[in-house]
C-alpha cells in the first residue's frame, strides 16, 4: 500500500481504488487550473473575474437572477472588491448591472451578449471535448461519477458554516 492509503486508513483493494480515485480527481483539478489559465489569458482577465463569469452563465441557464451581493458570497471576497470586480467587467464589455426583475430597489448583474459569445467561443470546444469523453459511460456509472464528485468537492470546500 502507498503512502497515500496509509494515511487515510484504507487497506486492500478498496484503498487503492480510493487512491486511484482521489489521484483521478487531482489529475482532474490540474487540468482544470490549466484550462482556467487559458480562459483568463483568451478573455484578458484575472481568475476571479472568469469565476464571476462562470457563475453568471450558470445561473443564466437556471434562470436565476444574480446580485452583487451572490457574487460576493460566491467568490468569498467583500462587497468592495465586488465592487471593483463589477466596475471592471462592466468597464470590458462583459457584464451590466440592471434592475432587479421583482425588486424595484435591487440590481442584478448579466452578462453582455459579447461576453457570452467570447465565453462560449473559447469554452465551447472544451465543453464539446468533454461531453465525447462521457459518451462510454452508462447512466449508472456517471450517476454515480456525480455523486462522487459532489462528495469530494463538498469535502474540499465545505462552505461558509454561516449560511
Amino acid at each position: 500500500m502507498d503512502r497515500a492509503g496509509a494515511l487515510n486508513g484504507e487497506r486492500g483493494e478498496r484503498g487503492e481504488l480510493v487512491t486511484g480515485l482521489l489521484r483521478a480527481v487531482r489529475g482532474f483539478g490540474d487540468a482544470h487550473d490549466r484550462m482556467n489559465s487559458g480562459m483568463k489569458r483568451g478573455m484578458d482577465m484575472n481568475l476571479t473575474d472568469l469565476a464571476a463569469l462562470r457563475l453568471l452563465i450558470i445561473r443564466e441557464e437556471q434562470g436565476r437572477p444574480v446580485s452583487p451581493n451572490e457574487i460576493a458570497r460566491h467568490l468569498r471576497i467583500s462587497t468592495a472588491s465586488t465592487t471593483k470586480l463589477l466596475d471592471r467587467l462592466s468597464a470590458a464589455g462583459h457584464v451590466r448591472r440592471v434592475p432587479h426583475p421583482s425588486d424595484r430597489r435591487g440590481r442584478v448583474v448579466e452578462l453582455t451578449d459579447l461576453s457570452r459569445a467570447e465565453f462560449f467561443r473559447l469554452f465551447g470546444p472544451r465543453l464539446a471535448a468533454m461531453r465525447g469523453a462521457l459518451d462510454g459511460f452508462d447512466a449508472a456509472e456517471l450517476d454515480a461519477a456525480v455523486r462522487v464528485l459532489e462528495a469530494v468537492g463538498a469535502a474540499l470546500d465545505p462552505g461558509d458554516p454561516d449560511e
